[in-house]
């Protein structure tokens, strides 16, 4: 069974950036599509970057010129990351795997997920 494992996340103050990593288990890396989600306390789940097998990448606007999505597939790997971190960007980040053309906009399209690992971002 796949399993996706996330870690990397922390306490860090506005500015500060951090590394989040997704390891993938159970089966060859080779999802169509992997991204990664945040949701914070009271908000809806929220898309914030997605990058496929062939290594096209697709960010929120919320994360544009701040964020980098990237895939080891050697390592079952997938990364974000992050700089210039805002406490708006404060919530649990998630990985998430699609065979299909999910888009961000849909988290549930994704069928995969990991179990979050938290940021905290201080002003």
């Amino acid at each position: 069974q796949e399993q996706l494992v996330e870690s990397g996340g922390g306490s860090v103050q506005s500015g500060g950036s951090l590394r989040l990593s997704c390891v993938v288990s159970g089966y060859t890396y080779s999802r169509y599509r992997m991204a990664w989600f945040r949701q914070a306390p009271g908000k809806e789940r929220e898309g914030v970057a997605h990058i496929d097998n062939d290594g096209f990448r697709n960010y929120a606007d919320s994360v544009k010129d701040r964020f980098t999505i990237s895939q080891d597939k050697g390592k079952n790997t997938l990364y974000l990351h992050m700089a210039s971190l805002k406490p708006e960007d404060t919530a649990m980040y998630y990985c998430a795997a699609s065979r299909t053309w999910c888009s961000l906009m849909v988290p549930d399209c994704f069928t995969n997920w990991g179990q979050g690992t938290q940021v905290s971002v201080s002003s």
